[in-house]
């Protein structure tokens, strides 16, 4: 259920240092279906969806009216009881197919919720 033909970094850098969007762009991609919901910040309009994949800095999210590029979002993913807040940017959007999601401002306890998902998704190839 992988989106195909996502390059977070396509659309738009990451940071100023060519090494951390660097990192960005060569982060692998898992498919990984959870339930998302993402908090626009300044309108506080929600949109549900579900991912369809996850990387150490973003996912994509499948929902049929996606949040414009260069949104600023409140993140929740649910995955098995488990829940990972962080904020985020849309870095892409396509009606009727989805929108990337890049992620920032990550506190280390919810890092370790994404590190974990990840290490399970390597380990076991799909969770």
């Amino acid at each position: 259920m992988r989106a195909k033909g996502h390059n977070f970094s396509q659309v738009s850098p990451f940071g100023e240092d060519g090494s951390v969007q660097s990192k960005r762009h060569h982060a692998r991609r898992y498919p990984f279906v959870a339930s998302i919901e993402l908090t626009d910040m300044q309108s506080e309009t929600q949109v549900r969806g579900l991912t369809s994949d996850l990387s150490l800095f973003g996912c994509h999210v499948l929902t049929p009216k996606p949040l414009p590029t260069g949104t600023r979002v409140g993140i929740g993913i649910v995955y098995r009881g488990t829940r990972f807040v962080a904020r985020g940017r849309i870095v892409y959007a396509q009606p009727n197919l989805g929108m990337g999601v890049a992620f920032s401002n990550v506190d280390s306890r919810q890092q370790l919720i994404l590190d974990q998902w990840i290490a399970q998704l390597r380990d076991s190839g799909a969770l």
